[in-house]
């Protein structure tokens, strides 16, 4: 009998847990740890920063479908990793014998390396339900006597998408209030340029945010690195093409909300050949650890190198589509190695987006993720918003039923029938 640990109730770490279950004997055991009780849809989390959702309409108690599903389950926050000794140890004082281990996190969150940066300091956060809800208050607030507004993503970002959806759900709900002639509103970004969404772009998104931009009147400053937050402005140094300093700016700021860069939580840090130097998980083609061959990383915590460096450094984000083909390839994978055989299941890391901007939307596919590619579209519309709504909807519903099934594989299919591509 095998002990299969996934650490994370995330995205890809409960969804990890009900494929593992389907995958592996009866004989078995597959636990599944987090610091939180419950799982959250966080693609929901820009509607939460405006009061569209509730947390109670985006959160799934864990203990009772994985008690359903014959999976253990652990609420207790990890404080340490032991991979020579294969044990973790939690916050409650427990120590957990694994196996194999998949690290799941997600996360941590580096508000820390911007001075005024946070949700306890001078920003709003959109990164967790918490967070949201916070923002959601401070949104309410904000409407009542509106100023100007900065949203937008931090040096060493990787997770572009969210920010832009913030910025034109929050503008959209400006016009429903008909308060969107109070409001200058301006977009501040570390990409190299609009859509670059550090992916180099996708199909046109440069062309296509560039354009809903300006008919939503909004501001944009790219290449940016943020300095510090005050309680009323943004200061940030704007670069040019070559990394030079091109101007520095004081930009007036009553309402801001910027995506900070990541890195992997502490109990990972300093591991060496587990994680590279920021804390993100090291794997191979098989979402394997080289050095701990019986730990695997899936999802925003493992690591992955940006194809191309940019005047200002930008992540690498790992999408819905993405994470879910690590956890496919993971579930097949550990099965082979206890049968004694070798990995041999990859993950496509193809990437699809639905970006709602509250009345409509956009969205890119991208199979590979990094270029050269397959498939590379994008594309916008009400269909969007939507899709959004209807992929909300579903992917709540398959943590709440125990539903392993690819999602995003059948979307896909289906996009790419509807849309005439090949790859």
């Amino acid at each position: 009998m095998a002990h299969v640990v996934v650490l994370g109730g995330g995205l890809g770490g409960t969804i990890q847990a009900y494929e593992l279950r389907e995958s592996l004997s009866k004989s078995d055991k597959v636990t599944l740890i987090s610091n939180k009780p419950y799982f959250q849809f966080t693609p929901s989390n820009p509607w939460a920063g405006v009061n569209w959702r509730k947390k109670d309409d985006i959160i799934v108690d864990l203990d009772p479908v994985m008690r359903r599903r014959d999976i253990g389950f652990l609420c207790d926050a990890c404080v340490a990793l032991d991979p020579e000794a294969n044990q973790l140890t939690l916050e409650s004082g427990k120590v957990v014998a694994y196996d194999f281990l998949v690290i799941a996190t997600g996360p941590e969150l580096a508000f820390d390396e911007i001075e005024g940066f946070g949700p306890d300091n001078h920003t709003s956060s959109i990164c967790h339900i918490e967070h949201a809800e916070i923002s959601g208050q401070n949104w309410d607030a904000f409407c009542a006597d509106p100023g100007p507004i900065v949203i937008g993503a931090v040096q060493g970002a990787s997770c572009f998408g969210p920010a832009y959806e913030y910025l034109m759900t929050i503008e959209t709900d400006l016009r429903r209030r008909k308060i969107r002639h109070k409001v200058p509103m301006t977009f501040v970004t570390s990409e190299p340029y609009i859509g670059h969404l550090g992916l180099g772009g996708v199909g046109d998104t440069k062309g296509m945010l560039e354009s809903i931009l300006r008919d939503r009147d909004i501001n944009w400053v790219i290449n940016a690195k943020v300095e510090k937050f005050a309680e009323d402005a943004v200061h940030f140094t704007e670069h040019n093409e070559d990394g030079s300093e091109k101007a520095k700016h004081e930009l007036p700021a009553k309402y801001k909300m910027f995506l900070p860069a990541f890195r992997g939580i502490k109990p990972l840090m300093g591991i060496e050949g587990l994680v590279n130097p920021r804390g993100f998980v090291i794997t191979d083609e098989h979402q394997r650890n080289p050095k701990y061959p019986n730990i695997f990383g899936i999802g925003v915590c493992i690591a992955i190198a940006p194809p191309v460096a940019t005047p200002v450094p930008t992540g690498v984000p790992k999408t819905g589509f993405m994470i879910e083909s690590m956890v496919t390839a993971t579930a097949h994978n550990i099965p082979r190695i206890i049968a004694g055989h070798e990995p041999d299941e990859k993950p496509t890391w193809n990437a699809l987006c639905l970006a709602d901007f509250g009345d409509r939307g956009a969205a890119f596919l991208a199979m590979p993720q990094i270029p050269p590619r397959n498939v590379n579209w994008s594309g916008e519309g009400k269909w969007v918003h939507w899709a959004k709504l209807a992929f909300e909807w579903y992917f709540i519903r398959k943590v709440k039923k125990g539903v392993s099934e690819p999602w995003y594989e059948k979307t896909i299919m289906k996009m790419m029938k509807v849309n005439k591509l090949e790859g």
